[in-house]
């Protein structure tokens, strides 16, 4: 049930990660959005019906744990039970005469048994013994470590955080929430309280295989960062791969993407430069056919652009505009102009990445390699493809259950290993006297699990 639970998580937009999505999502489906935003759905995990599965579910394994160790405990203190009347009814009921008198039978028998480290009673006329008591020992350390799983994974998303910021080469990043592109806490996490480090993109590198076989294929990413743990610390040089995150006060620094910002010089009517930076664009393929925006909302007029950037640049009739390799050997930009209201002064949030051209007017389309400028038409102003930059993706987390989660994983999986391959089995031994020097041996077992046959344990 949590499990099914968990499925709207996962597939709607969530507030935490996301709440521009989530208002996109609900201005689209104005029946459904509204009703399903009042039922959690858009916060599931913070949602008390959630909260009420996970409880249950909680409640209901410590309910199951509890009795069943405290029965275990005296299960293994214990002795084995004594063989039952009709021992002939047992499974693998093997009987016998020797001329072995009964007490050395049973001696040899408790003996041996007691050899192969079965738990061993002796009575009058009979021994019984019991192995595989880990079996359920594995299975309530299972469950156990299940317990404490839920408490890690809790512990995590109360007191966790992370979020995801793009960094072009030679700006920096402080860890603030404004700098942040997305982030999400836990209910207990205060955003006022985070680690005050920073660091700085110095350089970024990427290779990509060119032979025929993997063309195109990633063979190396990382970056150069240099970092500074607390304000007036020291800086020191730090390289990010993929996989081998940074760690700093308590947080963990991933390199989990990458991609091109073109530097693009433009001018307003009035020659005024609105922008000399590079400009994010989303790679959208494996060859990083990337898209973005650039918006000037005080220029003169208001200018906004829909950019396509290709590494490689191609061109056919089928499918236009493309790049048929990701490293930067022929890169240009495909640029749309557009002049008008930006929308920005209507107080609803917009991203970076998506320009709304509804009160605007389409000026013209351009095609411009590093070097070349154009000439917007209307003297609306000029726009310069400059060169090119570098920009890396970095996921910054902290996750204070991940360490007791794991161990209780690994736990979890020790446990059932033990409840799956460990057998738990009596078997009996009983002797009685018929006089005349012949003694009659009977032997018998019993598998405490449905699965398994005992007979090998018996005739052993």
């Amino acid at each position: 049930l949590l499990a099914v639970a968990s499925i709207p998580g996962s597939v709607l937009p969530q507030r935490g990660l996301d709440p521009i999505r989530v208002t996109e999502w609900i201005d689209g489906n104005p029946t459904w959005g509204p009703i399903m935003d009042r039922l959690g759905f858009f916060d599931v995990y913070a949602a008390p019906w959630f909260a009420a599965i996970y409880l249950l579910l909680f409640i209901s394994v410590i309910g199951c744990v509890i009795p069943r160790t405290r029965q275990h405990w005296r299960a293994m203190r214990g002795t084995p039970p004594p063989p039952p009347r009709f021992l002939d009814r047992m499974p693998g009921f093997r009987t016998w005469t020797t001329a072995t008198p009964v007490d050395a039978v049973l001696d040899a028998a408790a003996t041996d048994l007691r050899a192969r480290r079965w738990r061993v009673d002796r009575g009058p006329g009979w021994v019984a013994a019991e192995k595989g008591y880990l079996r359920e020992t594995g299975n309530l350390l299972f469950h156990a470590a299940l317990i404490a799983l839920l408490i890690s994974v809790a512990y995590g998303a109360l007191f966790g955080w992370r979020g995801n910021v793009i960094v072009r080469e030679g700006t920096g990043f402080s860890n603030t929430l404004t700098q942040y592109d997305a982030w999400g806490g836990g209910r207990l996490v205060n955003p006022d309280n985070l680690p005050p480090f920073s660091f700085t993109l110095e350089d970024f590198r990427g290779d990509f295989e060119r032979s025929e076989a993997q063309l195109g294929a990633p063979r190396l990413f990382e970056a150069d960062l240099v970092v500074r743990p607390e304000p007036g610390a020291p800086t020191e040089a730090v390289m990010v791969r993929v996989n081998e995150p940074m760690s700093v006060d308590g947080a963990k620094v991933f390199l989990v993407g990458h991609g091109y910002a073109p530097i693009l010089e433009l001018r307003d009517a009035l020659g005024r430069v609105m922008n000399e930076d590079g400009v994010v664009f989303l790679p959208q393929d494996g060859n990083f056919t990337s898209t973005g925006v650039l918006k000037a909302p005080d220029a003169t007029p208001s200018l906004g652009f829909e950019g396509l950037f290709l590494p490689t640049a191609a061109l056919d009739d089928v499918r236009g505009p493309h790049s048929i390799f990701p490293a930067p050997d022929d890169p240009a930009v495909f640029l749309s102009a557009w002049a008008g209201d930006l929308g920005l002064d209507e107080g609803v949030p917009q991203s970076v990445y998506a320009l709304d051209t509804e009160g605007m007017t389409q000026l013209g389309l351009e095609a411009l390699r590093p070097g070349e400028s154009w000439d917007l038409p209307g003297g609306n102003g000029t726009v310069e493809f400059i060169g090119l930059q570098r920009w890396a993706s970095f996921q910054i987390a902290h996750d204070p259950g991940k360490e007791p989660a794991l161990i209780s994983a690994i736990v979890a999986l020790v446990g059932l290993m033990l409840s799956l391959f460990i057998r738990r089995r009596r078997v009996w031994v009983r002797a009685t006297s018929e006089g005349a020097g012949v003694t009659v041996v009977s032997t018998a077992g019993l598998m405490r699990s449905d699965e398994g046959d005992v007979s090998a344990d018996v005739e052993a």
